[in-house]
């Protein structure tokens, strides 16, 4: 699989879209913004606010949320120019207030190649991102009909995921629970329920495994550490429900109306994500029936245990 070819987020602006269902991408950079405004306020010490300042935003994709990342670091850098009395760089805010030129350019490719000269960047940010592995690990044929990593997965799927996270972090340089794992379980077993019947191909669901990976905490460090590149300044972490239009976060688990509600959104938020990609493994015909009963399996999920996505904040300073 040729991800490079492959890996998009839905297009359009129609129901099933990314462009309508990125609120749990849209809440994850929100909440990364006193982290960000923090980092930004480190590099003041570095002298670094001058004439101007290069900031390359790798990702999350292209939707509502597009602008969002330029448009926080732009009011941040204005905002601390300002606490402390420096002239602000080249750059225009968008809402009529200016203060100097922006220059905007897009760079084609993916990150886990080279886009840039070395020494060339103030910033970079990324988003929603670095889960994505740049390729399907080698050697997941013994995976059987799981399509990641679950608990009946053998040790070499395990091994074979964490090298190809090690690899691909540190060619750019988020840690995870099993709640991750649970949902994209539950997307198997749909899946699964499809194949029992005959609706999908055993051997087409054995040959399937999802590209990404959701690292511990030690696995990010000695990643940073191993590349030897950058500084950690620091790491922090928070939580949004499998549902981010869900604002409870005091019950464990859901009544039988809201889990449905949610199971739902779940349901649309990951087909988003992830249908360019099924479509090309599976074909468009399965698509509507198997997002169905997702949405229906994270809603008895969501009824017995409520569960979150798990985000890590990383600031890194060049060396």
């Amino acid at each position: 699989m040729v991800l490079v070819n492959i890996l998009h987020m839905n297009i359009g602006d129609g129901e099933s879209s990314y462009a309508n269902n990125s609120m749990l991408q849209k809440t994850g950079i929100q909440e990364a913004v006193p982290f960000l405004r923090h980092s930004i306020r480190g590099l003041a010490n570095y002298d670094v606010f001058k004439d101007y300042i290069i900031v390359a935003d790798l990702g999350c994709s292209s939707s509502t949320n597009t602008l969002l990342v330029a448009s926080n670091i732009i009011d941040i850098v204005h905002e601390v120019c300002q606490e402390n009395n420096r002239k602000p760089p080249q750059f225009q805010k968008e809402k009529g207030e200016s203060f100097g030129p922006c220059v905007v350019s897009a760079v084609p490719g993916t990150f886990y190649d080279r886009l840039f000269l070395d020494k060339s960047l103030h910033i970079v940010h990324s988003a929603n991102s670095n889960h994505w592995l740049s390729e399907v690990p080698q050697g997941l044929e013994n995976n059987g009909s799981n399509i990641y990593i679950t608990k009946t997965s053998p040790p070499n799927v395990y091994r074979a995921y964490g090298e190809q996270f090690h690899t691909d972090f540190t060619s750019t340089a988020d840690p995870t629970t099993d709640d991750c794992c649970a949902l994209l379980e539950l997307l198997g077993q749909s899946l699964i329920n499809m194949m029992k019947e005959g609706l999908v191909r055993e051997s087409d669901i054995n040959s399937f495994n999802v590209p990404v990976y959701f690292p511990c905490e030690h696995e990010v460090r000695n990643a940073i550490e191993y590349d030897g590149s950058f500084s950690l300044e620091n790491m922090n972490f928070f939580k949004v429900n499998w549902d981010p239009h869900d604002t409870d976060y005091t019950n464990m688990n859901d009544s039988l109306e809201l889990s449905q509600i949610h199971g739902e959104n779940a349901s649309k938020l990951l087909r988003a994500v992830l249908e360019p990609l099924l479509v090309s493994h599976f074909g468009n015909s399965i698509i509507d029936v198997l997002f169905g009963k997702f949405g229906k399996h994270v809603g008895e999920y969501l009824l017995r245990q409520k569960t979150r996505y798990f985000f890590t904040t990383i600031s890194l300073i060049k060396k």
